[in-house]
């Protein structure tokens, strides 16, 4: 079996964690520790993070998307198969070295997406770009950790509690959508979105779509559209 090494590692900002990024052939880990956060070959639930976001904006000429989470890029690249040439999509990573790591070893799994015109990447956390806007996007999706009860960093809780609904509940145009991947359910964190004023779905996903896998959750909360 062809071993897994290490290609690079990062401390994530703000904690003593580090990043791990690993390579097994043609195939890719980011590790937290003993975790695997993401892995090139499971890609389905993170596809479906954008595209049950995509069926409730879909009439829309000229839609502007914020993506929490650059991670492997999956997300991304399921958005810009569906979108149009007017869409807007702002990626939002907080850890540097993940975005050099798309740029360089992993530029093969990347292909072209990054350079496309539609899209802009902030090397920042997402919450600076939701917490100060009103009616700013059409869409909302978040990947930043493990779901609504963080593993990666504490502070991304902040995103999941109340005021952080809150906030992306204005930062959304009229009838616009949060989308949030979990690696399980969350029974509190529905309540929460429904009390900040979404109508909510909760959609159980295989982790390598229809090829199988883990089961994860993307949660499809809606603004109402007025």
């Amino acid at each position: 079996m062809i071993p897994w090494l290490l290609v690079d590692k990062t401390q994530i900002p703000g904690t003593s964690g580090d990043l791990r990024l690993m390579q097994r052939g043609a195939e890719f880990s980011i590790m937290l520790g003993q975790n695997e956060l993401m892995n090139s070959r499971l890609s389905g639930s993170e596809q479906a993070l954008a595209t049950l976001a995509y069926e409730k904006i879909a009439a829309r000429e000229t839609p502007r998307l914020l993506i929490g989470g650059l991670g492997m890029g999956f997300t991304l690249r399921a958005a810009l198969a569906v979108l149009g040439p007017k869409a807007d999509v702002v990626v939002a990573e907080l850890v540097p070295a993940v975005v050099a790591w798309a740029r360089g070893p992993m530029a093969s799994v990347f292909g072209d997406s990054l350079s496309d015109r539609r899209v802009s990447i902030r090397e920042a956390d997402v919450r600076q770009l939701i917490e100060p806007v009103v009616q700013a996007y059409d869409a909302i999706l978040l990947d930043v950790d493990n779901g609504p009860d963080g593993l990666t960093r504490a502070s991304n809780d902040a995103l999941y509690k109340p005021a952080g609904l809150r906030a992306a509940y204005r930062a959304l145009r009229p009838g616009g959508v949060l989308a949030v991947w979990s690696s399980g359910p969350d029974v509190a964190f529905t309540r929460r979105l429904r009390k900040a004023g979404f109508a909510v779905e909760e959609v159980r996903v295989r982790a390598n779509g229809s090829r199988g896998g883990a089961r994860h959750v993307i949660w499809v909360a809606t603004r109402a559209a007025t």
